[in-house]
């Protein structure tokens, strides 16, 4: 089994009154891409924090790389990367200067890395652009170029596709996965529902507490024991009222231009397509799909 290079215990984040991340628990070990899961203001980004030794703990403890996240922090600095939400780059240097920033903070020097470096996430090319003029995409680019110069073997990457378009994260996640393979360890905190189903593993955050931890698969099937169905009916939003009157349907909403509906395992289409067909709909047609992150989610948040 692979090492464990992330252990939390218990690890808890109190600000007055209010407790930010409550007595959370989770290994992540070497190889894994784990995505740290949950709206914005769950507790991910105070959880990373904490980890890196910025925030000192309420309560708990944790380990990153074998060294303790509150007495050692500086040890684990120097050896992760890591890309925070707002990414830390100077907007009036260039991409290369930005770089060469970053890896002489850790003792790099040599213009071979920064050139590797540059190719890797994509920017060859763009080398004397202004930080501050790059698409947000190219931005997010070169902060995780930032984070890796230094070739750690751990990434803590904090919402690094946020306000990115969908073709960018896309690419994103492709270079996480190559990074993978090359025997980086990540741990990626989002609220993108979708982007966990690229994550080896997958820990579910709500107001501060770890709901559920386990493999995309591992928690669609313990996590949501019913049936899902995409329903496709009209009127739209006559065909939502009509599922949440039928007793057999656990939770209904909208999903793009169709409903996406959650029933009692034993509910065949027919029985739903029936149902709302005897309510005046047209145009049904109701299909058996797979629970998505988001239907986890909510069955563990119990809405």
């Amino acid at each position: 089994m692979s090492e464990i290079v992330v252990q939390t215990n218990e690890l808890t984040k109190r600000f007055g009154d209010f407790t930010a991340v409550d007595r959370v628990s989770f290994e992540v070990r070497a190889g894994e891409v784990m995505g740290y899961l949950g709206p914005n203001g769950s507790g991910k980004t105070t959880t990373i924090r904490m980890l890196l030794g910025m925030l000192l703990p309420s309560g708990g403890s944790a380990s990153v790389l074998g060294f303790d996240s509150t007495r050692q922090a500086e040890d684990i600095r120097a050896r992760v990367g890591y890309m925070s939400q707002k990414f830390a780059l100077y907007n009036e240097l260039t991409v290369r200067e930005n770089l060469t920033f970053y890896a002489g903070v850790y003792g790099i020097r040599s213009s071979d890395r920064l050139r590797d470096v540059i190719e890797l996430v994509g920017l060859t090319g763009l080398e004397d652009e202004r930080a501050g003029d790059l698409p947000i995409g190219w931005r997010q680019r070169l902060a995780l170029a930032t984070a890796i110069v230094h070739r750690p073997t751990l990434l803590f990457l904090d919402e690094p596709t946020s306000g990115v378009d969908p073709i960018a994260r896309r690419a994103f996640w492709d270079m996480i996965y190559y990074l993978a393979d090359e025997g980086v360890t990540a741990l990626v905190t989002t609220h993108y529902m979708d982007e966990a189903e690229y994550c080896t593993r997958v820990g579910i955050m709500r107001r501060g507490r770890l709901l559920s931890v386990g493999t995309p698969s591992e928690l669609k099937q313990h996590a949501v024991p019913a049936k899902a169905w995409d329903v496709h009916a009209e009127p739209l939003l006559d065909a939502l009222d009509a599922l949440e009157r039928i007793p057999d349907v656990v939770r209904a909403g909208l999903a793009g231009d169709h409903l996406r509906a959650i029933t009692n395992i034993g509910v065949k289409a027919s029985h739903l397509r029936r149902a709302l067909i005897g309510e005046g709909l047209k145009m049904v047609k109701v299909t058996r799909v797979e629970p998505s992150l988001e239907d986890v989610f909510l069955a563990l948040a119990g809405e």
